[in-house]
């Protein structure tokens, strides 16, 4: 069991039946004497991905979820559903096309992933925070451009279109931050 008073970005929790990670929390005291202090969150839940909002009271209690973190790698994609292994177990999971339709454009087969893992059931796959991915299609370079901050279209191996430089040139691997999908530098 948690109190409020462990709440901390990060933590997950279960509530209603389901894992949920803090994402943001903040104490409010509604009186300058501190007495009843709400506890404002701010939490994912891991299973169907929705952010919510909860205000709890100063010392309520909430159930420590089962879930643990464990390292992974992303096999091969099935129909639209993707395929992980655990490294530690080697026990094999499903994830179904809904969830898996975000994170497929910054997998390549062998990727290392971070499994959750909640009643003996993967129920979501944290990426790196960066991938690195050939650029497969993109404009050809642009002579004398200028030093504004143009950019052009690129097509990368896994299917992602995104924003690039106009230097870069088909064939180039290239850094990609998974958060929003945004070039970072050449690898």
């Amino acid at each position: 069991m948690y109190t409020t008073n462990d709440f901390k970005k990060g933590l997950v929790i279960q509530l209603d039946g389901a894992p949920c990670v803090l994402v943001d929390v903040s104490f409010q005291s509604p009186s300058a004497r501190g007495a009843n202090t709400m506890v404002k969150t701010k939490y994912r839940n891991l299973i169907t991905s929705q952010v919510l909002e909860k205000t709890f009271r100063s010392g309520d209690k909430v159930d420590e979820a089962d879930f643990e973190r464990h390292k992974g790698q992303f096999l091969y994609a099935d129909g639209g559903r993707g395929i992980f292994m655990d490294l530690e177990t080697y026990e094999q999971f499903e994830m179904e096309e809904d969830n898996f339709e975000a994170i497929a454009p910054f997998l390549l087969d062998g990727t290392e992933v971070q499994l959750g893992i909640f009643q003996e059931r993967m129920v979501n796959v944290d990426l790196p925070m960066t991938v690195e991915l050939v650029v497969t299609e993109t404009a050809p370079a642009m002579k004398n451009a200028t030093a504004t901050a143009q950019t052009k279209e690129a097509v990368l191996e896994t299917g992602l279109r995104l924003q690039v430089p106009p230097y870069l040139e088909a064939g180039e691997k290239i850094k990609v931050d998974t958060r929003d999908a945004r070039f970072i530098s050449r690898a």
